[in-house]
């Protein structure tokens, strides 16, 4: 069947009576039903086909706008059914126009040869001058993006990975570009070189220059005022507004950039925030935020992580180029005018408070505060445990998961607790006992890494990583064990065994994603192999990866059960599960009793200071009640007494059927 036709020599000369003019009207072809009535002042050369208008678009305030062609100049186009295309000032050339799109007020949409719309764009993360170079794609995910930046040691990987790259951006390379269906783009400057998906909208945009944007009717793209745009790809759901600049950057899964954000070479991935401030070199792991003018983040890797305002990294302690880099882990937070001198290494769910120039890594020390001190940096291990912010960040992530396409690029573990921050728990106990027996149990003070971890400080650590051990292994125990009846210690044993799931050894935060070391390793030995030469693969695996968490974790958890708690998988019976769940049991309550009191002191007189401003005390106190609620009805608070009882309640129910066993 075919689609188009010729136009008649009536509609033709309605055309020219339009204002409308052609070189040569054999090249425009139309489909069955095509009205000329509504297409005037408009020239068109090259191959043009044209589809119907029929649709009446609602516009805010009540009025209504017909679909139709005013005023432009088009040139080998397709333009599907009911578009508006009006006031173009230049000329929209080579693409393809979906059905129902509304583009009006324009200078020039084109594509200028082959181009392969921002697939393929080098993105010199980390290190401005190269060396972790990112290619960035549409199917980039958080996962692929950390392997190909940080495994440079593995040169026969990274150049399979290229070639991948390379292969999926040819497949994409076209003189021609797309517009979706139902997109609108009113009121934007020069857009070159762009792809556009379904129903992304745009609006008062300056200049847009090769890129893509993965818009779809599930998860559409906004691209609003001023914002400028070159060497990009924006992925499903996300905007771009408030006159923001990017260049060379990857924009993942429903990310918002707004506010004039300047982010240069730089990666973003699911669900980061950027406002005001800028980025170089950056490598934003999902739920990367920062939301301050004065705040710089720069060659740096962080993933669910909140920037306070002013804070800053520096690289620029070389001679020989801009090549230190540095890496906080997952959940660290910075405080108002922090800093860390590059390179540096911050382990997972840190504060860092203050300036440091010390290079340290204290990767083996999660859960730590980071607090300059007389010019130095001082440590003290495990406390962020004990924070309400900790566990209030921890509950806050999946529920700010904005993502609504359906194909998610990036796998995200939210776990707080996982044998990847575990295994650094255990670390951290080694640290802590070895600075114990080098430099004496009655010593002030320790020194590691050059910073300063005190006795207290030290004797603290060891016993919350203590707790959060008991903490884990229990909640892994009560899982497997949980919804069964056993009727003997054998049973028991037979539920406990792992079977063959891997997750022995080493784990990793592969940006967002935690896995078993061994079997990252065994996706790159495919990969270097060419065993799995596609991006769908690769992403593939990783989702695999993300939906086998639970079962390899247990493999992990019933590996160190033993060992921390010295029992035999042969002969564990239903006392010694009930030993481990009595010191889970003390574990959650004595640490939801520290987090109680934690948050306890934001409803202390000295927090109240601000309010009553006019008043006295008790004034101060009931205008502090009205604004901030009372301690005892505050939603984490009630929540936490009754995460209390709930997990006491857990553990008895475990507790009783282990006391049926014979």
């Amino acid at each position: 069947m075919k689609l188009y036709r010729s136009l008649t020599h009536q509609e033709i000369g309605l055309l020219e009576e339009n204002g409308c003019s052609c070189a040569d009207w054999r090249l425009v072809t139309v489909k069955e039903g095509f009205d000329p009535r509504y297409v005037r002042e408009s020239h068109f050369s090259g191959k043009v086909e044209l589809g119907i208008f029929e649709k009446v678009f609602p516009l805010p305030g009540g009025l209504e706008k017909h679909a139709c062609i005013n005023r432009a100049v088009i040139h080998n186009c397709t333009i599907g059914d009911n578009a508006v295309i009006e006031n173009v000032q230049n000329y929209i050339a080579n693409y393809t126009i979906g059905e129902g799109c509304f583009i009006q007020n324009i200078d020039v949409i084109m594509v200028n040869g082959m181009s392969s719309f921002g697939n393929g764009v080098q993105v010199n993360v980390l290190n401005e001058t190269g060396g972790r170079e990112v290619h960035i794609n549409d199917k980039l995910s958080a996962h692929f993006a950390y392997i190909y930046a940080l495994y440079r040691h593995r040169p026969k990987l990274i150049e399979r990975m290229k070639a991948i790259i390379d292969y999926y951006g040819r497949k994409h390379t076209s003189d021609r570009g797309t517009i979706g269906d139902n997109c609108m783009i009113v009121n934007v400057g020069y857009i070159k070189n762009v792809r556009i998906g379904a129903f992304c909208k745009i609006t008062g945009a300056m200049k847009l220059k090769n890129g893509s944007i993965n818009s779809n009717g599930h998860d559409p793209v906004y691209i609003g005022r001023n914002v400028i745009a070159e060497d990009f790809i924006v992925s499903s759901g996300s905007t771009i507004d408030g006159g923001s600049i990017i260049s060379r950057c990857f924009i993942g899964q429903a990310c918002h950039i707004d506010h004039g954000y300047s982010a240069s070479d730089s990666l973003f991935f699911s669900n980061c925030q950027g406002e005001n401030g800028e980025a170089c070199a950056l490598f934003a792991g999902p739920y990367t935020v920062t939301h301050h003018k004065s705040t710089l983040l720069i060659a740096g890797m962080f993933s669910f992580m909140n920037a306070g305002s002013g804070s800053n990294q520096s690289n620029h302690m070389y001679k020989l180029g801009p090549i230190h880099q540095g890496i906080i882990e997952r959940g660290a937070k910075t405080t108002s005018d922090s800093y860390v001198l590059w390179p540096a290494r911050v382990g997972p769910f840190s504060l860092i408070l203050g300036r440091h120039y010390k290079h340290a890594d204290t990767s083996n020390l999660p859960f730590s505060y980071l607090v300059e001190k007389d010019n130095g940096t001082h440590i003290a291990p495990g406390v962020n445990l004990r924070s309400v912010g900790t566990i209030r960040d921890a509950g806050k992530w999946p529920a700010r998961d904005r993502r609504r396409d359906p194909d998610r690029l990036d796998c995200i573990n939210f776990n707080l607790l996982s044998p990847y921050t575990i295994q650094k728990v255990f670390a951290g106990m080694d640290i802590l006992r070895n600075l114990q027996a080098v430099s004496g149990e009655t010593s002030e003070s320790y020194t590691f890494q050059s910073c300063v971890i005190s006795n207290s400080s030290l004797l603290r650590g060891l016993q919350l990583y203590e707790i959060i051990i008991h903490k884990f292994l229990g909640n892994s125990i009560i899982k497997r064990l949980e919804k069964t009846r056993f009727r003997s210690n054998e049973e028991i044993r037979q539920r406990l065994d792992p079977g063959s799931a891997p997750g022995l050894g080493e784990w990793v935060d592969v940006s967002g994603l935690i896995a078993p070391k061994s079997e990252i390793d065994d996706l790159l030995c495919k990969i270097e192999s060419g065993e799995i030469s596609r991006l769908k693969d690769i992403n593939r695996v990783f989702g695999k990866l993300h939906a086998q968490y639970y079962e390899n974790e247990w493999t992990w958890a019933w590996d160190k059960i033993r060992s921390f708690y010295s029992i035999s998988a042969d002969e564990i019976t239903a006392d010694d599960v009930i030993a481990i769940v009595e010191k889970w049991k003390a574990a959650v309550t004595g640490l939801d009793e520290m987090i109680y009191r934690d948050a306890k002191k934001e409803f202390s007189l000295s927090f109240m200071t601000g309010f009553g401003a006019d008043g006295n005390i008790q004034d101060r106190a009931m205008d502090f009640e009205y604004v901030r609620g009372a301690f005892d009805k505050n939603p984490f608070v009630t929540t936490t007494l009754k995460h209390i009882e709930d997990k006491k309640a857990l553990g008895d129910e475990l507790i009783g059927r282990m006391r049926d066993v014979r």
